[in-house]
């Protein structure tokens, strides 16, 4: 599919509307409605690649409208205004649907169905993008590859060699920002003292006014 806005309306479009883990087509269908959230448009420089939606955001109908998007905005220095504006900011989790729950009431992993489906034909009619935010491991692994750890810590200790790749947009690697990772930001103290200012200034760069594009 050649990259243009029309073309890649009518990707997003379909995949608003796709019921596959629903259909008879798979074992373990979704146990609910599904929804969809993601937001992306030609010009975005910026992506931001994370798991699935959570309950909130799929009552919403809106990525990260929880505590995990107010300290995933903090730690990238934008306000909500920039972070909802699809022109510059492209938000496309592994799952796009909420996966639901387990026995324990915790989250269940993103449906693998998503990423098989959609995400070539997405990431290839984005070809504006000069960064990616993999938030989590199981988007590091999608985007980062045989390059990606064999933990969440391998993976974000190399940040800096994953954000100087050559075979495509820098990505740099995130860990979930869910109260459920601080006690891991607590051991890291590294990260908020050198990843995060790298974040901010790159975020800055590519959100911009004077560089969105329509």
């Amino acid at each position: 599919m050649t990259p243009n806005s029309a073309n890649l309306e009518k990707l997003l479009a379909e995949v608003r509307a796709c019921r596959y883990c629903v259909s008879e087509a798979v074992a373990n269908p979704l146990p609910h409605e599904p929804r969809p959230v993601l937001q992306a448009s030609l010009g975005a420089r910026l992506a931001v690649c994370s798991q699935a939606p959570g309950t909130k955001v799929h009552a919403s109908g809106r990525p990260f409208t929880d505590r995990s998007g107010d300290r995933l905005r903090e730690w990238m220095g934008v306000t909500p205004d920039v972070f909802y504006d699809e022109r510059r900011v492209t938000i496309i989790p592994m799952g796009f649907c909420f996966p639901g729950q387990d026995a324990k009431g915790g989250d269940l992993p993103p449906r693998r169905e998503c990423a098989s489906l959609w995400h070539a034909k997405l990431f290839d009619s984005l070809p504006k993008l000069e960064l990616i935010l993999a938030i989590g491991s199981y988007a590091q692994r999608w985007h980062l590859g045989p390059a990606a750890g064999k933990t969440l810590q391998e993976t974000m200790l190399a940040w800096r060699t994953h954000l100087s790749r050559e075979d495509g947009p820098p990505v740099l690697p995130l860990p979930h920002p869910s109260w459920r990772n601080n006690a891991w930001l607590k051991k890291n103290p590294w990260f908020e003292a050198e990843l995060l200012p790298v974040l901010r200034a790159k975020v800055r760069a590519l959100v911009s006014d004077g560089r969105a594009s329509a």
